[in-house]
């Protein structure tokens, strides 16, 4: 049984980069993925580079071996927001709505380096994220999308998404609030990496 077909583009190349994705977050090898999930190391291969159509049953195996669900697997891309400030002049406050989870985690960093050019080091992992920037101009690439946030825009995304955020040619710092999910992926990368 089919899930996506070639009208389905946008989604079928979004839920590939994410299995790539999740695969190289994880460390994995096409071989490694491929024996926890049961398939040849070629069909992945062409599951992953778009020249294999992508079958239901596939991808619930996929996405157990992947420890993630089949629902956030193939979510889509419309609940993602850049937002501006909510400005109250007369009480001199601004505001950026977030969702409330008790289990979040908020980190200031200052990036100086531009987001990979390479897609394979954009990662992606259960999770939603939102973002502020404090100062400068920062550059979120979400799958194939390009954004460029200025000092206090905002954006929040499901970081099931392949992502990655990086300053814009001159430094730029930002506040992070991650939920419990978009953390844990976070500090395993910060583990691999730890010049991040």
């Amino acid at each position: 049984m089919l899930l996506m077909t070639q009208d389905d583009g946008d989604l079928d190349s979004l839920v590939r980069k994410r299995i790539r994705a999740l695969r190289v977050a994880q460390g994995w090898s096409l071989e490694e993925l491929a024996t926890r999930a049961r398939l040849s190391q070629s069909s992945l291969s062409r599951i992953e580079n778009g020249q294999r159509r992508l079958a239901l049953d596939q991808l619930v195996t996929l996405a157990r071996a992947l420890d993630t669900t089949l629902d956030q697997l193939v979510e889509t891309a419309s609940d993602d927001i850049v937002t501006s400030p909510m400005i109250d002049g007369a009480h001199g406050l601004m505001r950026w709505p977030i969702k409330a989870d008790p289990g979040m985690s908020v980190v200031r960093q200052r990036m100086t380096e531009p987001p990979p050019d390479n897609p394979a080091r954009m990662r992606a992992h259960p999770g939603r994220e939102w973002l502020v920037v404090l100062s400068g101009t920062a550059v979120l690439l979400l799958g194939h999308r390009r954004f460029r946030l200025e000092t206090n825009q905002a954006a929040e995304f499901p970081t099931m998404l392949p992502h990655a955020i990086g300053a814009d040619g001159r430094p730029c710092e930002i506040l992070g609030i991650f939920d419990r999910d978009a953390r844990r992926g976070h500090q395993q990368r910060e583990n691999e990496n730890p010049r991040r």
